[in-house]
């Protein structure tokens, strides 16, 4: 009677355990799409634009509006590439449960050519430059020397996912990952932080455990990759922290945000806005994900990149369901299935 009672209290446990790294991965999973999905109407606009465009603070999610340099078109809660490349690791990671920077870069080649994006804006600079290079003939491990852009952390949620708490393991898979499009020390280390934030909220860390991963992430994967040039993560992100802690209004923090840290496509401006959003909104991915589509500048890549860390931390309850069946039916996603085939 003992025994039984003590293997009852065993599986309680376990499901328990299955139960809560679910809704953990499915809400990174979550608050990649929304986030994304959010800041597509914006994307690629400044404040100004924004605030002319929609003439009021956007608290849902809207369509593509008319004439849109890359989105005109697009429906409320579709995504971009950011969730699609997203999905694309994903795939690769239940297909073979590990990364190589070969099925990396065929996965993310044969995508780019079912859309026609080398003949597009779909690809960011750092993408388009270097899968068109692999595609012609260039050897993989020169063609991603130069990507310095917020590609790499726009998808790599997936690496935090499959190495919850094991940051060494994190970094590893990140810069086998990068050396295709994005291999320069800073996009590994905005990639990294991004991925250990995620690998700390799937364990169901702490916020500010989860800043913490994030710093040693981008501390240390500015140890691989080219050697390249751009502005430190860590001094970004601390500048940033220290915006939002400046006891200003909150349309003064993101116009300081905005100005001053940058919400552009290099990776030392939209990464460490991302997690500067993620601690100012407590972790919480629909507040992070508006906020991210109303400041400006590439919204949908800042969206998601936040969203995948608030996602993980908060977990899948926080999404209403209304927004889960949204953003499943219009883009014909089971998140759901993705979520349990990863837990």
């Amino acid at each position: 009677m003992i025994n039984q009672s003590f293997s009852k209290m065993k599986n309680d446990k376990k499901e328990n355990e299955k139960d809560f790294l679910f809704k953990k991965i499915y809400g990174c999973l979550l608050g990649v799409a929304y986030g994304d999905a959010m800041g597509m109407p914006t994307s690629l606009m400044d404040p100004k634009t924004i605030k002319k465009v929609f003439t009021k603070r956007i608290t849902k999610l809207l369509p593509a509006p008319i004439g849109h340099v890359i989105h005109n078109g697009m429906l409320a809660g579709q995504i971009t590439d950011d969730t699609q490349q997203t999905l694309l690791l994903v795939d690769l990671f239940l297909e073979e449960k590990k990364f190589t920077k070969e099925r990396v870069a065929k996965k993310l080649i044969d995508w780019a050519k079912s859309l026609n994006a080398f003949e597009s804006l779909i690809l960011g600079p750092s993408s388009l430059r270097a899968l068109k290079m692999i595609d012609s003939g260039t050897p993989i491990d020169e063609a991603g020397w130069m990507g310095d852009t917020n590609g790499a952390a726009m998808k790599i949620s997936p690496v935090g996912i499959v190495n919850p708490g094991n940051y060494s393991a994190v970094i590893k898979d990140v810069a086998e990952i990068c050396i295709s499009t994005h291999n320069t020390n800073i996009a590994i280390s905005g990639a990294s932080a991004v991925a250990c934030a995620v690998s700390a909220a799937v364990k169901g860390k702490r916020l500010n455990t989860v800043v913490d991963a994030f710093m040693y992430g981008a501390e240390k994967g500015l140890l691989y990759g080219n050697k390249w040039y751009g502005a430190s993560i860590l001094k970004r992100t601390e500048l940033a922290l220290k915006i939002i802690n400046s006891r200003k209004k909150e349309k003064e923090i993101w116009q300081d945000l905005y100005d001053y840290v940058g919400a552009g496509v290099a990776m030392s401006e939209s990464v460490p806005l991302a997690i500067a959003l993620v601690v100012y909104y407590k972790g919480n991915p629909l507040k992070t994900a508006e906020a991210a589509a109303n400041i400006g500048g590439d919204c949908d890549t800042v969206g998601a990149i936040a969203g995948s860390i608030a996602g993980a931390y908060s977990g899948s309850d926080v999404f209403p369901v209304q927004i889960k069946d949204l953003l499943s039916s219009v883009n014909k996603i089971d998140f759901v299935n993705y979520s349990e085939r990863l837990t």
